[in-house]
């Protein structure tokens, strides 16, 4: 995907999130965004996406939803009753799979 600066900084904090929150490789994170987002089509900052906090997007490449179909926000107000341990993780993108590759 083609992204300009901001987008591409804001994609980067979503690597951050997911490092922090869930231990992962910057690698890792960064194939799960790849293996989402490579055939979207990414407006110039700030994209639509934007009105969410990058956690908000972490979560959702993280973990699948729950039974009622939620995830996490990335609130703390908001998760604090929030059941984490019923949900499931989305497997990673298999290593060296397209997703793995990032291309300048």
């Amino acid at each position: 995907m083609q992204l300009d600066e901001g987008m591409l900084e804001y994609f980067r904090e979503i690597v951050q999130e997911m490092v922090a929150r869930f231990e992962i490789s910057d690698a890792e994170a960064v194939a799960r965004i790849n293996e989402r987002y490579r055939d979207a089509e990414i407006s110039a900052y700030p994209d639509l996406m934007c009105h969410e906090f990058p956690e908000f997007w972490a979560y959702g490449l993280y973990y699948y939803p729950d039974e009622a179909g939620r995830l996490p926000t990335g609130d703390e107000d908001v998760d604090a009753a929030f059941d984490f341990s019923g949900l499931k993780v989305r497997p990673a993108p298999a290593p060296g799979s397209p997703a793995w590759t990032v291309e300048p």
